[in-house]
């Protein structure tokens, strides 16, 4: 009978941390996904509103030949002035 091989021990990886490399991986970690979800947010709105186009005029405005107008301004003044009490 042949005698039989012997196996390799296989070499194992090991990784050791302190607990702050762990709390550091975790910021990383919480960095990462956040600046993912305010892309997210900034990709999901710019998809759901259509593009603004600043050349569009209602007909009432173009029939009316008052011009581009299209909000009046309002003015707001006091009617009475404030008392100062000494």
């Amino acid at each position: 009978m042949a005698p039989r091989k012997r196996k390799k021990p296989v070499k194992k990886v090991k990784f050791q941390l302190t607990r702050s490399g762990i709390a550091g991986i975790a910021i990383v970690c919480f960095c990462i996904f956040l600046w993912m979800f305010l892309i997210g947010v900034w990709a999901g709105q710019s998809l759901l509103y259509p593009p603004v186009i600043k050349n569009k005029s209602s007909e009432i405005v173009k029939d009316s030949g008052k011009g581009k107008q299209i909000l009046d301004v309002i003015q707001l003044e006091a009617d009475k002035k404030k008392k100062i009490i000494r």
